[in-house]
Order: C-alpha cells, then sequence, then structure tokens
C-alpha cells in the first residue's frame, strides 16, 4: 500500500511586525499582561496591496516545492485550509491553482479552523494511500489582523492572533515505516458557540444589512469564552496525542518533535508537562507570531525542519485544537 511523505516545507509572513508596545498604543493593555496570558511578543500583519490569503499560501506553497526539490507541474490536488478566505466563494484553493500555473487539477477547500491544516493532512493521506494522487500540496494560510476589533472591548482576542502561511508537499512512498503513521478527527458541535464569528452569515444577512443602514452594530467580531477553551484545549491536546501513540504502539519518550498548533504558550507548555517532554522536543513560535490558526502547524513545522530540529528517521507528532470544537493529531515518521 502506498504511504505518504512529507517531502517539502515552506512558510511565508507578512513583512509588517506588530509588537505588544504598538498594540498598547491601540488598546488598554499591556506588554505584561499579553506576555502572562497568551506568550504572545509580537505578530505579523498583513499588507494591503501586496498579501492576500492565497497568494500567502502560494508563497509558501513555493518555497515548500523548492525545499521539495520539484516543479509545481508535478502536483496533482491542492488541498487548502483557512478560516479567512478572500472571497464568500470560491474558496483559495483554485486561486492558488491559478497562482502556480497548474493545469485543471482539483482543489479542495478545508474549514476547520485551528484543526484545518490536520484535517488537510489527513485527507490528502487518504487520497495517497488509495493511490489517485501521487503528489498534493496541503496549505494552511490565514489573515486575521482585519477581523479582529482592535479597540478595548476586543482586546482578549485582537492581541492573539496573527498573519501568515505554511506548506507541506505530501508524496507517494513505498518505503516501509515511514512517512504519516496515522491521523485521528474529533469534533463536538455542541460547543460550537463557544469560538465563533456568528455574521455575516445566510441565516442573518438581511438583518445585518438593515442594522448597518441604521447605524446599528453587527455580531462581526470573532467571540471566544476563553476560560472553557482553555480548558477543553488542554485536555484534547493530550487526549488526542495520546491516541496517536497508541494507535502505533508508542510512548510519548519515543516523540522527538511535538509541533502543537500555536494557540497559547500556556496551553502549549501545559501539554508539554503532561507529556513529560523537554523543551527541545516541542517546538513553539508563538511568540514571535501569535496564533495564526490554520497556518500555525505548517508554520511551525517548517521552522523547525529547517533549524535541523526535524530530521530523517524522527518520530513527530502534529496537534491542533480550535473552533468547532475540532481537534486532531497526526503520528509521522520523517
Amino acid at each position: 500500500m502506498h504511504r505518504s511523505k512529507i517531502i517539502g516545507t515552506g512558510h511565508y509572513v507578512p513583512d509588517r511586525v506588530i509588537t505588544n508596545s504598538d498594540l498598547e498604543e491601540m488598546m488598554d493593555t499591556t506588554d505584561e499582561w499579553i506576555v502572562e496570558r497568551t506568550g504572545v511578543h509580537e505578530r505579523r500583519w498583513f499588507e494591503a496591496g501586496k498579501d492576500t490569503v492565497s497568494n500567502m499560501g502560494t508563497r509558501a506553497a513555493k518555497r515548500a516545492l523548492d525545499n521539495a526539490e520539484i516543479q509545481a507541474s508535478e502536483v496533482d490536488f491542492i488541498i487548502f485550509a483557512t478560516l479567512s478566505p478572500e472571497y464568500y466563494f470560491p474558496g483559495c484553493g483554485v486561486l492558488v491553482q491559478d497562482q502556480l500555473n497548474l493545469d485543471t487539477i482539483g482543489a479542495l477547500d478545508i474549514r476547520n479552523q485551528c484543526s484545518g491544516f490536520i484535517y488537510g493532512l489527513s485527507v490528502a493521506d487518504q487520497f495517497i494511500k488509495t493511490g489517485m494522487y501521487k503528489t498534493i500540496l496541503v496549505i494552511g494560510s490565514e489573515i486575521q489582523s482585519n477581523i479582529m476589533d482592535k479597540s478595548s472591548d476586543g482586546r482578549a482576542m485582537a492581541v492573539i492572533f496573527g498573519d501568515g502561511a505554511g506548506a507541506v508537499v505530501l508524496r507517494a512512498t513505498e518505503e516501509e515505516g515511514t512517512g504519516i503513521l496515522s491521523t485521528h478527527m474529533h469534533s463536538q458541535g455542541k460547543y460550537a458557540a463557544e469560538l465563533t464569528v456568528k455574521e455575516p452569515s445566510t441565516l442573518h444577512k438581511d438583518q445585518i444589512l438593515k442594522r448597518l443602514i441604521d447605524g446599528a452594530e453587527a455580531d462581526i467580531y470573532p467571540y471566544m469564552n476563553g476560560k472553557f477553551i482553555f480548558k477543553q484545549a488542554v485536555e484534547r491536546f493530550s487526549e488526542v496525542i495520546h491516541e496517536a501513540l497508541d494507535e502505533n504502539e508508542y510512548q510519548p519518550s519515543d516523540l522527538d518533535m511535538l509541533i502543537p498548533h500555536q494557540a497559547n504558550l500556556r496551553i502549549s507548555q501545559f501539554t508539554q508537562r503532561a507529556l513529560g517532554l523537554t523543551d527541545d522536543k516541542v517546538w513553539n513560535n508563538i511568540q514571535k507570531y501569535g496564533n495564526t490558526t490554520g497556518a500555525s502547524i505548517p508554520i511551525a513545522l517548517d521552522e523547525a525542519h529547517r533549524a535541523g530540529k526535524i530530521n530523517d528517521g524522527d518520530l513527530v507528532c502534529l496537534a491542533s485544537f480550535g473552533s468547532g470544537l475540532t481537534w486532531a493529531s497526526a503520528l509521522i515518521r520523517w
């Protein structure tokens, strides 16, 4: 049976750096308050006229292709994960297909927010295992800085999130004991309202337009029940990581690298302690990029790979948790 192997990684982040001091000028917050609660010191914000969700994904994809030492023409399929597409429809996958000047290959968009990249990786893995495709681009890209309430009212979320993109090239291999060993996906929709953007939507479009015309407020900013999400995240992260390890008969001590979704540094540190992992076995970059949602895992994966922290034969676990609620993991023998 075919196996799926990551043969290339890449990422792109906007040039514009927004520090916590910059945010102090916009809202009632402090560097100390942000760092203590999230671990974030700075984040990247897109530049209008230069960065879009799709072209950031394309830039990350090109770097992944270069890293894999293959041509874009060898790609059979594109999977694009984002919560922030530039159009209501179509999705960003077809825009990347055009930007890469690819033939009429298929493009699939994934809407699983923070878990979107791992969900996309799992879908790609199944396509390759069945022999349907040989080489697949999996991309996560987000622009969130322009959907946040940057006043003091919205500071709890605005300080956390950033913009960026990451990508991997997945290719079929016959090599035993390598590549993606298993993926695991879960959801719990009864808690959907605990982390959500309610409007605009097809349910409320007429009402939104009327409120905007009348000068009333629309419920357009993200909402998060922070304490509830934190508690769920620390529980589900450990749970889904153990699920991947148990499925493949490994222990946490067997891991060479854990790449957690960069939701909150405290969540990552709690998970690290629960698994008994040393600092050199967990990659965190939320300090400089914030939470880039669907892009956070491929950005971190590319950084760790290029830093020489992930090498041939290493056992790598990816894990995510986010809106939906959704959570997922992937165990990989590099």
